[in-house]
Parts: C-alpha cells; structure tokens; sequence
C-alpha cells in the first residue's frame, strides 16, 4: 500500500505516517510505504494515474482540476474520493503592531500567498478576489513568508492549518495577530466556494490568537484512482471512521474527525463528491456498512 504526501516536515506526511501506524495496529497485511511528494496534491494525482500510488492526501481545491484535465493537469485523471482527512483554517495573519485590523485592510497590501502555482496561491484569489479585494502577491512559501512578515518585508502572511510547525514556531517567536473578517464577508467567501467549510480558531490555539475567530477551512481530501483495489479501499475507510479517535492521539490535524463524517448521513455520498469527483466503490460500501450511507 503506497500513499503519497507531501515534502519533508508537512502537514500530510505527519498525517501519513499517523495514518500508517493505526493501519498496521489493525493488522492491515500489505507492506504500508508513507512516500514523500514534494509536489503534494498535484504530485500524487500525477502518480496515482500512473498508478505509482494507491492512495494520496490532496486539498480538495485540485480534486476538480484534476478531474478535468485542468493546468497544471496535461489529462483527466480518474480519482475517486476515499475520506476527508481535515478541515484547515485559512487565516491572514499579521504583525500584532501592524495597523491592519481585519481582512477588508488587507486591500493594496502585500502579502506572502505561497508559492505561484501554488494551492495556497488560488486560496489567496478565492477569498480575497470573491470579496473585490485587490492585493500585490508575493509569492513565497510558508518559511520564507514568515521570515519576509518579520522583517516586514510583505504586511500580512497567508497561512493554513494549525497546527502546522512553521505556524508555531513563527508564533513562538513574533508577536502576530490573526486578521478577523467583517460582517457577511465570511458568508460571502463559503457560498462562493464549494470546498470550504466555516470553522472556530480556539482562543489560545496559538499566541496569537486572543479570541475565537471564525474563518474558512479547506477540506484536506484522502483519495485513490477509479482503479485502486476495492477491498483496498474498504479497509483504509473503515479505519478512518472507526479509528478517528486514535488517529487524533497520533496527530491532532485529525482532531474533528467525526464531524466531519456526520454529513454523510443526511447529505449521501454528495457530502464527499467535490467537484464531481465521486466516492470509490469501496469506500461507498465501507460508509453502508458503518451506517453512514443508506
């Protein structure tokens, strides 16, 4: 069994090598390998259509270009959706001195986005572009963005989940607050956008974080291809249901797992097919036999 992550110290790596753990403690008898891929969704969409993986974790932003044969896909690949894996915030932070108050002063700033064809960088357009507001990107990845609001070199930092150990040890070290959103805008961002969900950043998750704050979170998706093996496939849902409390222990990204699963039972597979990409054979009859699905 091969999954695919992301490059070294990510988030979905971490989550990979919990996930292998709970595997092999319920007797999964395939050799399991948590692979590295420094591309991360794009990447393991590539290499589950040559079938190099059987599983890989994506942000559920890609499912669809991936589905269709959208840039940077050159062909449709034929992914199925296994699980969700998390819902991260994404947030913009900023240096706690700094006169931004909210969102709305993010207009005319600079702000590190990842990096340019980067997951991170469509989130920028997602959110600031659905609320008209114009900004100067700079396209730097996690480290090199926190390093640059720092120095202040750019005025604000896009970030996602927590926690995440860029996020930590920059909150560690720099005094940071996290931009809130104006009335309706948050609302405004989840009805223009399918894949995001709205979650609470808990007062106190990080320092900078003096009260709850609501934002938009991706969802971070686990999937396979249409032709993954369906016992396969059977087996690793089951785990990610039953197991859910386990795999918060291993690595808290999967704190809220449940919740995440409950949609199923009012909503049918539909709560899992973003974008038009479907659930696999296998892990639809997993969720049946678990209750999820009628």
């Amino acid at each position: 069994m091969r999954i695919g992550t992301a490059e070294p110290n990510s988030t979905f790596l971490s989550q990979g090598r919990a996930l292998k753990t709970v595997l092999e403690a319920r007797g999964i008898k395939e050799p399991i390998e948590v692979l590295e891929s420094p591309g991360a969704s794009t990447e393991n969409a590539m290499k589950l259509q040559r079938g190099e993986l059987d599983f890989g974790f994506m942000a559920s932003n890609w499912i669809g270009r991936a589905r269709q044969g959208q840039a940077p896909f050159e062909a449709p690949i034929d992914l199925r959706m296994v699980a969700l894996a998390n819902a991260g915030p994404l947030f913009f932070i900023a240096r706690k001195n700094s006169p931004l108050a909210s969102v709305s002063d993010l207009r005319g700033k600079r702000i590190a986005v990842g990096l340019e064809r980067s997951g991170m960088k469509q989130h920028s357009i997602s959110i600031l572009g659905g609320l008209g507001i114009d900004f100067t990107p700079v396209h730097l990845d996690f480290l090199h963005g926190g390093q640059a609001l720092e120095k202040g070199e750019v005025d604000a930092q896009l970030q996602c989940p927590i926690p995440n150990p860029i996020m930590t040890d920059l909150d560690g070290r720099t005094e940071l607050k996290v931009l809130p959103y104006e009335a309706g805008q948050l609302e405004t961002v989840l009805s223009k956008v399918s894949y995001y969900r709205p979650v609470t950043m808990r007062k106190g998750a990080l320092r900078a974080l003096a009260q709850d704050v609501a934002q938009p979170a991706v969802v971070n998706v686990f999937v396979a291809h249409a032709a993954t093996d369906a016992n396969m496939v059977n087996k690793v849902a089951h785990v990610f249901f039953e197991d859910a409390e386990r795999l918060a222990q291993l690595n808290a990204l999967y704190t809220g797992l449940p919740e995440l699963f409950e949609p199923l039972r009012t909503q049918g597979a539909a709560a899992f097919e973003f974008d038009g990409v479907r659930l696999h054979d296998g892990a639809t009859a997993a969720y049946r036999e678990l209750g999820l699905l009628a």
